[in-house]
């Protein structure tokens, strides 16, 4: 089988992936999901996909924001990532072997309040015990593509936490990647300090429907996009435009039913205004301490972050 381990790493590099490995079955509950999917499964195959640090870039600088929603995320997740799946799973059955891609389920989900800051909250359906659905951070460790940071992101030694991944599930009995120990986390916090809307709690929690709100642009002091009597039917707006409030999922429906700042992509992607901004701080502090192995001819950050002051959302009364 080592010869079929081979070429799926040629043909998962030829479309994309950056970063594969294997996990043997052993390294999974019998009680995890994916026996639940595939329960002739040997081996989960992880594949690991760079966001071009350029992307990022454009939130970082505050010019463009677009190209984060489409190259970023819609693009890798309904086009780049899918075709590397079905290349790889080809070549897998082609060989004899069962192969059944694992992508997120970003619409799908078993809580029944929870959501999905990368999609439109109400074309979520929530409640979907019977779809079963890997854990795709717990998968990817397992894997060996990256370890488990402080605020539950994959970090990775060439590019930090900017990646996105994926997974095929197979009775093919393939060779094993290391686990990799963690070296790259320091729980230094930038991640929760860079968060917009304090959604990240000092646990490294997320909670899903503060994200949300703020993923999608809710503090004014980090959107060029949002106008000066942005929220004015809210009484606490000028709470919600500093990344102050406290949001339930109540209030957080509300709030972003009043999010007409930016427009959406396709397959509902919503437009981030945040950019991921934990991830950036999170780069920036391992590019800083100089812990990714893959190096870049100038830094990330160039300058100190911008703002705007909550003034600007003052409305003056005549």
């Amino acid at each position: 089988m080592n010869g079929l381990r081979e070429r799926i790493i040629e043909v998962a590099k030829a479309n994309g992936a950056d970063i594969i490995g294997f996990a043997p079955a052993e390294r999974f509950s019998r009680e995890d999901e994916i026996f639940k999917i595939l329960p002739e499964t040997k081996t989960v195959i992880g594949m690991a996909f760079r966001v071009l640090r350029g992307i990022y870039r454009g939130v970082e600088e505050g010019t463009t924001y677009y190209q984060y929603t489409t190259m970023g995320v819609e693009n890798m997740e309904e086009t780049i990532m899918p075709m590397a799946q079905i290349k790889v799973a080809m070549l897998i059955e082609s060989a004899g072997n069962i192969a059944l891609p694992q992508r997120k389920h970003q619409q799908i989900m078993k809580e029944e309040n929870s959501t999905n800051p990368e999609v439109a909250y109400d074309a979520v359906f929530r409640g979907c015990t019977h779809e079963h659905q890997i854990d795709f951070l717990q998968a990817a460790q397992k894997c060996g593509l990256g370890e488990i940071s402080f605020c539950n992101t994959l970090l990775t030694d060439d590019y930090g936490p900017m990646v996105r991944y994926c997974f095929i599930l197979s009775d093919a009995e393939l060779d094993a990647t290391p686990v990799v120990q963690p070296h790259l986390c320091d729980n230094c916090g930038k991640c929760r300090e860079a968060c917009h809307g304090h959604a990240i709690d000092k646990n490294g929690k997320t909670d899903p429907w503060q994200c949300t709100v703020y993923y999608n642009g809710a503090n004014g002091l980090k959107n060029p996009f949002m106008p000066p009597d942005a929220f004015s039917k809210l009484k606490n707006r000028l709470e919600i435009i500093a990344g102050e409030a406290d949001v339930t999922p109540e209030i957080a429906k509300i709030i972003l039913k009043n999010i007409y700042f930016y427009p959406p992509a396709q397959h509902a992607y919503q437009g981030s205004i945040c950019g991921r901004a934990c991830d950036m701080a999170c780069y920036v502090h391992l590019e800083e301490k100089g812990a990714l192995k893959k190096k870049f001819k100038t830094p990330f950050r160039k300058r100190e972050p911008w703002s705007f002051k909550i003034e600007d959302f003052e409305i003056k009364s005549v």
